[in-house]
C-alpha cells in the first residue's frame, strides 16, 4: 500500500475547500477512517460522515491524532484558531493553510517555533476533483514535505509547488476566477433566451460549452488565441460576436477583476 495512505489527516473547518480536498483524497489512496474534521457547529459534518469520515467539535482532537492538519477556515479566524491548537501542535507535523491572503511569515508566528507549515490555495472544483491548487513552503518545509502533499493532492486536479508571491495571483486568477467563468455561462444561457431558445436547454448548453472549451484547452496544450482563431471564420458568426465582446471591453475587464481580487487577497492578508 502507498505509505501516504497512512498518513492522519485532520481538517480544522468543514466548508467546500475541506470537503473538496477530502474527496479529492479519498478518490486517491486515503482511507476515511484516516480523515478527522472539526467545525463548531454540525451544519456542514453530515456530508463528511456521509464518506465515512469521523467528526468532532474539537479542534484540538483533531490536531492530537493528525498527521498532516488542514487549517480551512476564514482568514480572519486563523489567529484564535491557531492560538487555540498550539500547544498540540509538535515539529513533525505539516500545517497546511487553506485561508486566504494568510501569509506563510503570520502563520508561523503564530504557531509554535519550527512548525512545519505549507499555504495552500485550492479552488471550488475540487469538489469534483478538477481543481487548481498552488502551494508554497514555509521555513522549515522541506522538499519532502512538498512531495507528501503533491502525493495527497493529486487526484484534487492540478497541483503545483510556487514562490508564495504567486498564491495570491492564483487567489485572484482561479479561486476567484471560477465566479468569473459562470458569470460569462450566465450570460452566454441569458443571450440564447433572448434569441428564443428555453432557459433549462440554454443553461444546459453554456454548461457544457464552458466544460468543453476548458477540456479543449488544456488538453490540445495550444494558446487560447490559437483555438479562438480555429473557431472563425472569415465574416462568419464567431468573428462578428467576438467583435461585439471586445467593443464591450471584456477582455479590459476580465484582466481588471483578477487584479481587484488578486489585491484583495493581499489586503486581507495583511488584516
Amino acid at each position: 500500500m502507498n505509505p501516504d495512505a497512512q498518513q492522519r489527516i485532520g481538517f480544522i473547518g468543514a466548508g467546500n475547500m475541506a470537503f473538496g480536498i477530502a474527496k479529492g483524497m479519498l478518490s486517491g489512496n486515503v482511507l476515511p477512517a484516516n480523515i478527522k474534521v472539526s467545525a463548531p457547529s454540525s451544519t456542514n459534518l453530515g456530508r463528511f460522515q456521509e464518506l465515512g469520515i469521523s467528526v468532532t467539535h474539537s479542534n484540538t482532537d483533531v490536531v492530537c491524532v493528525s498527521d498532516v492538519v488542514f487549517v480551512a477556515v476564514k482568514p480572519h479566524m486563523i489567529p484564535r484558531v491557531l492560538v487555540e491548537v498550539s500547544q498540540h501542535i509538535t515539529k513533525k507535523q505539516i500545517i497546511v493553510s487553506v485561508a486566504a491572503g494568510v501569509t506563510l511569515a503570520m502563520l508561523e508566528e503564530l504557531l509554535p517555533e519550527n512548525s512545519i507549515v505549507i499555504r495552500l490555495m485550492p479552488n471550488l472544483p475540487c469538489l469534483v476533483q478538477e481543481g487548481a491548487l498552488l502551494f508554497a513552503l514555509g521555513t522549515n518545509a522541506k522538499g519532502e514535505d512538498g512531495a507528501l502533499l503533491l502525493s495527497l493532492l493529486h487526484c484534487c486536479g492540478l497541483v503545483e509547488e510556487v514562490p508564495e508571491a504567486w498564491i495570491d495571483v492564483h487567489t485572484g486568477l482561479s479561486g476567484s476566477g471560477v465566479a468569473f467563468v459562470y458569470l460569462f455561462a450566465e450570460a452566454l444561457a441569458e443571450g440564447a433566451v433572448k434569441m428564443g431558445m428555453p432557459s433549462a436547454l440554454a443553461h444546459s448548453i453554456a454548461s457544457q460549452t464552458v466544460l468543453g472549451a476548458g477540456k479543449l484547452l488544456r488538453d490540445s496544450g495550444k494558446h487560447p488565441a490559437q483555438l479562438r482563431a480555429e473557431v472563425c471564420t472569415p465574416g462568419g458568426t464567431t468573428i462578428y460576436g467576438l467583435h461585439t465582446l471586445e467593443q464591450g471591453g471584456v477582455r479590459a475587464s476580465v484582466m481588471s477583476a483578477v487584479e481587484s481580487a488578486t489585491q484583495r487577497a493581499r489586503e486581507l492578508g495583511k488584516k
